[in-house]
């Protein structure tokens, strides 16, 4: 997550919906932030000690975090803004993303479908962040209650058009995201890497998103 006072959002990043980009550009704008200065210290030294300090928001971490760890007066004010994206298509992104950064693990991996097989199987042995995709998008976005929590929940399938609509928000100008990790090794269309029983896999794990979220294979 990102939190930046000046500008009073907290940004959720959930992994593979164009996070890498939309930091790009609010990274920059930390340091325009007085609090900053004092927060980025602490950062450091987070990133010392193995984060065993607390005081920082994991990359990944959900919207309940901050909620738990901020006051209620300044959580509520803050405008909190996430992007999510279609859970299959998603899986196309994470199958693309570990073929380049951590190849050894799908060694014994032939194609997507059998990556999907491999990564639901619930009989498989744990390889620590295997995947971090695995984890329900809407669990970012969530108290613990269930109710969404966020202010704005942005859609990778429109990311420019949601972006201005927090730009407008927030008052930002002069900035815009750059494609960052553009794949040039994966089909265009998610659905020509599927059969039947992947669909029917991503289907099953990420009911939750596709309920709450309005997504669908088609």
């Amino acid at each position: 997550m990102l939190l930046n006072h000046k500008y009073n959002f907290l940004y959720v990043h959930i992994a593979k919906t164009g996070g890498t980009s939309i930091r790009s550009v609010l990274n920059k704008l930390r340091w325009r932030c007085p609090m900053y200065y004092l927060m980025f210290p602490g950062h450091k030294i987070s990133n010392m000690c193995g984060h065993t300090t607390a005081s920082k928001f994991p990359r990944h971490a959900g919207v309940i975090a901050a909620k738990e760890m901020l006051p209620d007066e300044f959580f509520n004010k803050l405008y909190k803004f996430a992007f999510v994206r279609n859970p299959w298509d998603l899986q196309v992104s994470s199958y693309h993303h570990i073929q380049r950064e951590r190849p050894e693990l799908l060694a014994h991996i032939k194609d997507f479908n059998e990556f999907i097989e491999y990564k639901f199987d619930p009989n498989r042995p744990y390889i620590f962040h295997f995947d971090i995709a695995t984890k329900l998008q809407s669990e970012h976005l969530i108290d613990l209650k269930g109710n969404i929590i966020v202010d704005f929940v942005g859609r990778y399938e429109t990311l420019h058009d949601d972006f201005q609509t927090i730009k407008k928000t927030l008052g930002l100008k002069d900035v815009s995201i750059p494609h960052k990790r553009k794949a040039n090794d994966r089909k265009k269309d998610y659905r020509e890497y599927y059969n039947s029983r992947s669909v029917d896999a991503v289907a099953k794990h990420y009911q939750q998103d596709i309920d709450l979220l309005d997504y669908h294979f088609e």
